[in-house]
């Protein structure tokens, strides 16, 4: 992989990774344009949702600091409930990472044909959450996070986006806008570290070529995806609290249709 490709799949990776698009549909059609084989390699894949990971801790670095001192303080307080509700969340997709998840790719299948599929489905999901009108609740429950948390789990198909199906889940469960975004970047970020590693584990154990990029193209791969992820991250915050989400149902309704059409070339 040249520094090139790395730049452009780094970008691709850390401005999907927030807005509401998917990263893995939009990386399997980037490498299939530019005919890499990127996502097969696992470090170039740990390194960028590492740095994706790093640029949601930049953006929400209150939040985040509030968490982390309520956690070792040891008290039953506003910011104790909602570590557990993030915790909570991220037992869907704990269960369908560890058990699940080869068995579901392996049913459904990758390629641009699916990936199409998939963003389709994320189109409808989006633009029923910007049309739909719930009655709104002051807080995220402890069931509500679990609901989202589902939501994660069935993202793991590519195509599906994770932030797009969270936060449209949350908004039609009747939580504010701009909170559930904020909920929903601060979920992923144990689930992107354990699943690189569940993935990094599994590439050592078999014959998968773990280091053969060059280490320039890892900067930059880390750096693109940084850099553009907290962009992302910051223009997401802002898109949801205004309620644009029906611009990216079109956009993955057109992209979906081209994954389609290309898929049976």
């Amino acid at each position: 992989m040249s520094w090139i490709e790395a730049l452009i799949l780094g970008l691709v990776q850390g401005l999907s990774e927030y807005l509401p698009i998917s990263s893995s549909g939009h990386l399997e059609i980037a490498s299939v344009l530019l005919g890499t084989q990127s996502e097969e390699n696992l470090t170039f894949a740990v390194v960028v949702h590492a740095a994706t990971v790093l640029s949601t801790i930049v953006v929400l670095w209150k939040e985040v600091e509030v968490l982390f001192k309520s956690l070792f303080s040891f008290k039953w307080d506003e910011q104790t409930k909602y570590i557990l509700k993030i915790i909570i969340s991220m037992i869907p997709v704990g269960i369908v990472g560890v058990f699940f998840k080869d068995s579901i790719e392996s049913l459904f299948g990758s390629g641009l044909f699916v990936v199409g599929i998939c963003l389709m489905i994320t189109a409808a999901l989006l633009a029923f959450a910007y049309f739909a009108q719930p009655r709104k609740k002051e807080n995220i429950s402890y069931w509500d996070a679990f609901i989202i948390g589902i939501a994660q789990a069935i993202a793991v198909l590519p195509g599906l986006s994770r932030s797009g199906s969270t936060i449209a889940t949350g908004i039609l469960l009747g939580d504010k806008k701009e909170e559930v975004a904020k909920f929903s970047f601060l979920m992923v970020i144990v689930p992107i570290l354990g699943e690189s590693l569940l993935d990094l584990i599994k590439g050592v154990s078999s014959t998968a070529t773990v280091t053969t990029i060059p280490v320039l193209s890892l900067i930059v791969g880390f750096f693109a995806a940084f850099i553009s992820g907290t962009l992302a991250c910051k223009w997401m915050l802002k898109i949801v609290k205004n309620g644009k989400l029906v611009y990216f149902a079109i956009y993955c309704a057109v992209v979906g249709a081209f994954a389609l059409i290309y898929s049976m070339r």
